[in-house]
């Protein structure tokens, strides 16, 4: 399939995926946003792939949803009947939260490269990214409420299990920007970088550390840390037992252990 709104490309079990508006500031219009469901829908399915690094092209990483897909959607409303055109926002926001549910359920880790803004909707898909990394002087921001609307897309759900919900709440109310540095210091990007080379350089080197470990065990560890995000600790140690009980004999952990045996690197199958 090939994109409009993004590029994808796959070498060395890495896919990378950019956002390519940038005369835009990369916002998100409708196919923009049937792309991104695509594409992660695609990954996932991928064998090959074993990590995705998700960037933006141009001076932003994304600047949240495209005006006119607001102004589309209020078009679409208004000719219909009050509980009608309620019932049919209520499917479209439903509509567009399930390109960023993707980020989050897909299979592989995703690493989030964030440089320049990262504003509204950007938000709400580097809250599903597995991994955040940044550059120093990126600018994050919450803008939904700047435009008396509350932010629907995940950052309000996803954002508390990250950062500390008092944090969350300071940001979410008052829509105020917050740096690179800032974002490290608070637990929502990993590290920041001085620069966008360095930034992308760092996150391809994690990206190729991933992608040399066993795929079913990352696969599985993503699992465990998503499941136990909204379960209790016991929950958690019961799903575990029961998935190394179907997952842990396997060819992965034969070759590890002779790698180890014989000091060399282990590779495992797709």
């Amino acid at each position: 399939m090939s994109y409009t709104r993004f590029t994808l490309h796959i070498a060395d079990h890495i896919a990378q995926v950019q956002i390519n508006r940038p005369d835009k500031a990369n916002a998100l219009d409708e196919a923009a946003w049937d792309e991104l469901l695509a594409i992660f829908s695609a990954v996932d399915a991928d064998p090959e792939v074993r990590v995705v690094v998700l960037s933006g092209a141009g001076k932003h990483f994304c600047s949240g949803i495209d005006l006119s897909l607001l102004a589309s959607l209020q078009h679409q409303t208004a000719h219909v009947d009050g509980a009608r055109s309620r019932e049919l926002l209520r499917r479209k926001v439903l509509e567009l939260q399930a390109p960023v549910n993707a980020i989050e359920l897909c299979r592989q880790p995703v690493i989030a490269a964030i440089h320049g803004g990262c504003i509204g909707g950007g938000v709400d898909i580097v809250s599903a990214c597995d991994l955040r990394y940044c550059t120093e002087d990126a600018v994050f921001c919450i803008k939904e409420i700047e435009v008396g609307m509350v932010a629907d897309l995940g950052t309000l759900q996803r954002l508390p299990k990250i950062i500390a919900p008092g944090i969350v709440a300071e940001l979410a109310f008052t829509g105020r920007q917050m740096n690179g540095r800032e974002a490290v210091a608070i637990g929502l990007a990993n590290r920041a970088f001085p620069d966008g080379p360095s930034l992308h350089a760092g996150v391809l080197a994690v990206a190729q550390g991933i992608a040399a470990k066993s795929p079913l065990a990352i696969r599985g560890t993503k699992e465990m840390l998503r499941y136990t995000r909204d379960h209790t600790i016991a929950d958690g140690l019961n799903y575990i037992a029961t998935w190394n009980a179907a997952m842990l004999v396997s060819a992965d952990l034969t070759e590890a252990l002779q790698a180890a045996q014989q000091k060399r690197p282990a590779v495992f199958n797709n």
